[in-house]
Parts: C-alpha cells; sequence; structure tokens
C-alpha cells in the first residue's frame, strides 16, 4: 500500500492494520505530518499541527504493541488512529484560537471532555483544525489565518464552520475528524467536501465541562470517509457526564453495529423546497429525486413533503448572534461579527427568552413530522459550495440574508435535537461535491446510520479523491 491509499484509507481499516502489525502508528503520524507539510499551505486546513508531540505519542504506541504484547481485547478501537480536533474544541497545552487572530497564541489548560474520550479511544491528535471566527459562518474565512481551501477546487470554501476538519480529511491529511454542529456546520462541510458528517442527538454526546450552548442546538460530531467511521467515532464519544442538561441513554447495540443491520422499509419524506425561501438549486433537487428513486429502489415508501421552517429564522438568529458576545472587544472581530455583536448588545434578556420559547415551539412541529416518517431526506445546502470571498464585500445584512437561504435545510434539526446525516450526493457542473442530508426520529441514530450504510453500498463514495490529494509526495 503506497501513502497515498494508506492516507485515505478509512479510520477503522487503519485501527486494523495496527492491530495486525501490518503498519504501526508512527508509519500512519509519519506519513500524515508529511502530507500536512506538502499540502497544508495550499489548503489552510489546520492551524495549528504538533507534530513532535504526535509522533512521540506514536512511538510510544509502537512500542506498546512490540514490546508488550498486547491483544485486540486490551487495544482500544482506535489504537494509533490519527485525528484532527477543531479549533473550537480545547486540546491541553495547544493553542486554542476560536478562529480569533487574538487568541493564536492562548493555550488551553484542559481537553474539552469530547477530546478526553478520544484520547481514551486511542485516536493520536495531529492537530487543530481552522474554524470560521467564532464558528459563526458556514465559510471559514477568519481574519488573521489563512481562509480553509475546498480540497476540489482551491477556488471554492470547503464549509464551515467545520471548514478546517472536512478540507483536511477530503486531503487525506488526516483519517478522521472532530467537529462541532450548531447549524449545520458538521454537515455543511460534509457535503461541500465529498464527506459523510453526522450531527447526533442533542445529549447524545456531552458538551462538559460546557452545559447548553446556543440554547441546545450545538453538538459534537465527526466528519468521515465511511458511515462506519463515524458510527464508531459515536460509539466511543457518547455518554452521560454529570451534572449534564441533557442526556440520553445508550443503546442496547453499538452503532457500529447498525451498519451492519439492513433497516427494513422505511416511509422517508423528501424534500427539495422550503417555505417560505423556496426552492433548492436544481441540481440539489436532482441529487435528491436520484437517491429517492434509489431508496424506491431498495424498498423503501417515498413521498415529497414541502416543510414550512417560517418560524425559526427569526428567533434562531436572536440566539445564533449571542454567540459573539463572549467578553472579546468588538474591534477584533470580523465585520460580520462585529455587527452581530452590536445586536447582541442590544437584545434584551426577555427577548432572548421568548426566541427560546419560539424554537421549543417550533421544535415540537418539525418532531410532529416524525409522526408520519421515519426519515426525512433534503439537500444538505440549498445549491452547491461558494468560492472564497465570495461574500466578502456584502454588507452584514446581506450575507446573513445569504447564508440563512443556503444552510436552510440544517438548523431546524438543531433546533429540534433530531441526529442528521450529510451523504455525498453527486458533483455539481464545476465538479463539486454536493450533499444530501438524512434526518433521523428523535434519538433515532440506530435507524439513521443502518439506512446511511445501506446507501453506501448501494452507491460507494470512498473511491472519490480529490485531484490534488493523490499525488505522492
Amino acid at each position: 500500500m503506497d501513502s497515498v491509499d494508506l492516507a485515505f484509507t478509512s479510520a477503522l481499516e487503519q485501527a486494523r492494520l495496527i492491530r495486525s502489525k501490518q503498519i504501526s502508528p508512527v508509519d500512519l503520524v509519519d506519513t500524515y505530518l508529511q502530507r500536512i507539510q506538502q499540502l497544508d499551505p495550499q489548503l489552510g486546513s489546520y492551524c495549528t499541527v504538533i507534530g513532535d508531540r504526535a509522533l512521540q505519542e506514536a512511538k510510544a504506541k509502537t512500542e506498546q504493541l512490540t514490546n508488550l504484547q498486547l491483544t485486540d481485547s486490551e487495544l482500544p478501537p482506535f489504537f494509533g488512529v490519527p485525528i484532527a480536533i477543531k479549533d473550537l474544541n480545547p486540546v491541553a497545552e495547544v493553542p486554542c484560537s476560536y478562529g480569533v487572530k487574538l487568541l493564536r497564541k492562548r493555550i488551553a489548560d484542559r481537553d474539552d471532555w469530547v477530546v478526553t474520550k478520544l484520547r481514551q479511544a486511542g485516536f493520536i491528535i495531529l492537530g487543530k483544525t481552522i474554524t470560521s471566527q467564532l464558528g459563526s459562518f458556514p465559510y471559514t474565512e477568519p481574519s488573521g489565518f489563512p481562509p480553509a481551501r475546498n480540497p476540489w477546487n482551491l477556488d471554492y470554501t470547503p464549509g464551515g464552520s467545520s471548514g478546517g476538519s472536512a478540507a483536511a480529511v477530503a486531503a487525506g491529511l488526516c483519517a478522521i475528524a472532530q467537529g462541532s454542529d450548531g447549524g449545520g456546520s458538521v454537515r455543511g462541510p460534509a457535503a461541500c467536501c465529498g464527506l459523510v458528517g453526522l450531527k447526533p442527538s442533542r445529549g447524545r454526546i456531552s458538551n462538559a465541562p460546557i452545559g447548553d450552548y446556543l440554547g441546545g442546538c450545538a453538538v459534537n460530531g465527526p466528519i468521515g470517509r465511511t458511515v462506519a467511521d463515524v458510527a464508531a467515532f459515536l460509539d466511543v464519544t457518547a455518554g452521560y457526564v454529570t451534572g449534564d442538561p441533557y442526556w440520553l441513554p445508550n443503546p442496547d447495540s453499538t452503532f457500529l453495529s447498525a451498519t451492519q443491520q439492513p433497516p427494513g422499509k422505511l416511509r422517508i419524506g423528501y424534500i427539495t423546497s422550503i417555505s417560505p425561501l423556496g426552492a433548492a438549486d436544481p441540481i440539489c433537487q436532482a441529487a435528491v429525486q436520484k437517491m429517492a428513486q434509489l431508496l424506491e429502489s431498495l424498498g423503501h415508501e417515498v413521498e415529497a413533503i414541502t416543510p414550512d421552517f417560517g418560524d425559526l429564522v427569526e428567533p434562531f438568529t436572536v440566539i445564533w448572534r449571542t454567540q459573539t458576545d463572549v467578553g472579546i472587544p468588538p474591534f477584533f472581530l470580523d465585520k460580520v461579527n462585529r455587527w452581530l455583536w452590536w445586536k447582541a448588545r442590544f437584545t434584551p434578556a426577555s427577548q432572548y427568552v421568548r426566541s427560546l420559547h419560539k424554537l421549543q415551539k417550533f421544535a415540537r412541529q418539525v418532531v410532529a413530522l416524525s409522526d408520519t416518517f421515519d426519515i426525512l431526506l433534503s439537500p444538505t445546502y440549498m445549491h452547491p459550495t461558494i468560492r472564497v470571498g465570495e461574500w466578502a464585500k456584502l454588507s452584514p445584512l446581506r450575507t446573513l440574508e445569504k447564508i440563512i437561504h443556503w444552510i436552510a435545510p440544517c438548523p431546524a434539526f438543531n433546533v429540534s435535537g433530531q441526529p442528521a446525516i450529510s451523504l455525498p450526493g453527486g458533483f455539481d457542473d464545476n465538479g463539486l461535491p454536493i450533499g444530501i442530508q438524512l434526518v433521523g426520529r428523535p434519538a433515532g441514530e440506530f435507524t439513521l446510520l443502518s439506512l446511511a450504510a445501506q446507501i453506501e453500498a448501494a452507491q460507494p463514495w470512498i473511491q472519490h479523491r480529490p485531484g490534488l490529494a493523490i499525488r505522492e509526495p
């Protein structure tokens, strides 16, 4: 296996190769560090690389395998597999900037809980991936950092706010990456980069030591190449931490096992238009309709629907803009965040509470669709990805309008807390990936992952790799 094939091998397969001693953790970390050095100056996917620390840990794990003769049962599931962490989540003794230039040398004093869980699972952290400033936007161009670029075409964005994570996985600069999703920030970048992005149910993965964030909308989740990889990520990160405001019991079976079982016949509602925003771009509609046809051929019952998300935009915007008021002076913020900061400053507490109540009422409306449908199918975003800097000269208000329309299929399910996954849905006329979104019932990851795996088996996508990423160093 050459270094390119090794870099694009799934995380679970890498773990198997390590266990069987066909490769070592040092082999993997060396491969990725060389690729980061070669490709990331063009991509801007990492803001911090901790190569020396990753190599040191890889050597220690390789020595464990060699000298201690550990058995499979003694090894954590992702022993020695490299991973990247989004720069909204602290990693102890590593800078955590949140996409803010002022904070780029600020050293975190602890691991986020999800990072702790990933370490316990055996992952080796390669570094931190760039995020949009404060995680605010569906593109990743924070001032003071190089913009993240899409490996499929460097003129285009990989999405946001987990754009660095998606670009890194798509380019073969890590096996799998952690992201977070408060309004599509895992699913959107996965769609833009031809990957699998899972937003788990609210309460599935603890946000400890933080409790509630964005009114319960924001969750951690994986970006990977296969459904099995993201399911296994969920297995090792799910669970309650004392004091969590939301939590879910783990299922009787593993999420990985869901990918190995047929979902049975499901009733699926598919969406190509959202009221009052209108229809998705024709190529995104075509991807959804093609998927609906595939699902019918697999024995599922499929029906077109047009949901009304008109009650979502105003209260979600009120909640979303409050994330900008985090104690950073506004003149250190980008233009749109600075505008949102001023809006947040003059948002009365009573308006914030009313907005939460409106979102809770809207969530009931969305979850009620589960009374009729097992799964919802939609485009991940309303149109294909945009160019880097395409909206940079727009006013903040016009930028906000553009964002709301583009990401429209995603935020409703952050509000409802339902699990949702973005899968590769083909390519647009520019050769850029587009995504389709599947949404499960509340706490319904098991059925969601089972269906996603069935789709993956019917139309595999792992063989697709960006041209710039498949040349040997």
